[in-house]
Parts: C-alpha cells; structure tokens; sequence
C-alpha cells in the first residue's frame, strides 16, 4: 500500500475530529462515558465497519492511527474508548490519577457499565471488559505505573480473560513479565488475585470476613476489585494507588492505568485452578 492511499485512508477517519462534525448523536452503548461537549474528539466518527479494539483500529489505519478517543465494537454495541496508538494501539480499560476527584467507591452497576469519562479518570466496565478479553483472539493485560519521582514502571499478564457477569466477572490472568513486580498473582501475604470474582460495596465476593471494597484508609474505601482476602493490588483506591512495592503509601504514585491487547503469540497458561482450555 502507497503512502498516499495510507494518507486518505487516515484522513477519512479523522475527518470528523479535524473539521468538528456534528457528533450530536453518537451512538455508543457508554456514551456516558464522554462529555456531550467532547463528542466532536471521536477520531473514527462515521467509520463503516467498527474495529474490536484499538489496536485493530491501529491495523486499519496503517500505524497512522494517533492516540484519542475511537469508537469499537468488542460485542454487539459500539463503545466508546481511549487508544494508546503510539504505545502499541491498548485499549485503556482504567486510569487513575491519586486523589482524583473522581470517585471509585461505586456499586455493582457502575463498575458494570463504566464510570468517570475515557479522557480523564474512568473504569470502562467490567461488561467491557469482558467482551474484550472473551475473543475470539487470546488478549493480554497491561499495567503502567508512574510514582511521584516520574519513574514509569510496567507489566503484562498473557493471557487474560474476565468471565462473563454470571461469574461475578471473574478474573483470570496467564505468565507475568514487566518492571514492575507480579502484584496480582504473587505476596508476601499470600494474597492471589488471580481467579477472583469482583467485589463491590453492595456485592461481596470476596473472602474476607468484611467486605474488603468498603475498608477505609484515610477515610477513602477500597473501591471495586478482584479481592483475596485482601489485597496484594488495588488501583481502584484512589488515595493510595497500591501496587506491592512500586505502588503503597511510602511509595506514592501518582498514576495507573491498565490496558488491554491481543496476544502477540500464544502462550502456556499459568493461572491457578483452572483448565489450559478454560483460557
């Protein structure tokens, strides 16, 4: 393909963010996720036939693809997300900022269908997450941490798949690699994350005599999460983002994300009690 077939190619779905198309009526399932005066920043507006993810989208445009807001479609609705085009085109799935004045502390059907807005703080939904992750291609997990000294740490779990809402939203993870530490499969506590089902303070699923996503820290609850008994991890506390080492209240970050992917390659599945074909 020429460059100048590349160049139309990317100009046709960049149209609408250029010149401020009318994106009055943007049709997305989590619209509530973008303010209705941002609605014209949706960089594919208008595209035909939807990518599944960003870095589908990443594909289709050749790696011209620059980070923003695009329209997906993962299942059967479009949604709105943040891509991460010049990082490998991940589709942001959370971003925390510490003491953001968004809120974490929500119930089910919030963290359910997403809150916060994708341009900003927001927890896209575990629904979402789910349709991402559930294929057909195998997907990874990202994790990036930034603490307060502007030190930027990483990591990846491959494979990952969050079960559907009849298992709680599930939480299945495959072999860690990154800078920073396996916070979600490995402690010093022996808190394992890794096939959790998601709690949040009005449904405990947690193995904690007290609903862990109620406990406070500075008067900040824990927000939702895939609790042990319990936490190695929770990026979804905002005052103190916690991340074993790299992330607690003597080492303050003051940023998180997580992010997801399509595997690259397949890898073995490593994750506890469960089957290779359950991944």
């Amino acid at each position: 393909m020429t460059f100048d077939v590349c160049f139309v190619r990317l100009m046709l779905f960049l149209l609408p963010s250029l010149f401020g198309v009318n994106a009055e009526h943007l049709r997305a399932e989590n619209v509530h996720l973008l303010p209705a005066d941002q609605h014209h920043v949706v960089m594919n507006y208008g595209m035909r036939v939807l990518p599944r993810d960003c870095h589908e989208m990443l594909l289709s445009s050749s790696g011209h693809a620059r980070d923003g807001v695009y329209l997906i479609r993962p299942g059967d609705s479009a949604i709105v997300v943040y891509c991460a085009m010049r990082e490998g085109g991940w589709t942001i799935v959370q971003h925390i900022t510490v003491n953001s004045s968004v809120s974490f502390d929500r119930a089910w059907a919030d963290y359910k269908h997403g809150f916060g807005y994708v341009t900003g703080d927001h927890w896209l939904g575990n629904e979402y997450l789910h349709q991402l992750s559930a294929g057909p291609a195998r997907y990874k997990l990202g994790v990036k941490l930034v603490d307060r000294d502007a030190v930027t740490k990483t990591g990846e779990y491959d494979p990952f798949l969050v079960e559907d809402e009849s298992s709680a939203y599930r939480l299945r993870l495959g072999l860690f690699q990154g800078t920073a530490g396996d916070a979600l499969m490995q402690h010093t506590e022996h808190y394992l994350h890794d096939n959790q089902k998601f709690t949040t303070k009005d449904r405990d699923n947690d193995n904690y005599f007290q609903n862990c996503a109620k406990l406070e820290f500075q008067g900040v609850a824990g927000g939702g999460w895939w609790y042990d008994a319990c936490a190695g991890a929770n990026l979804n506390r905002r005052n103190v983002i916690y991340w074993q080492k790299d992330c607690n209240k003597e080492r303050l970050c003051k940023y998180a994300w997580m992010m997801v992917k399509p595997s690259e390659t397949v890898k073995p599945v490593h994750c506890s009690d469960c089957k290779k074909d359950e991944l």
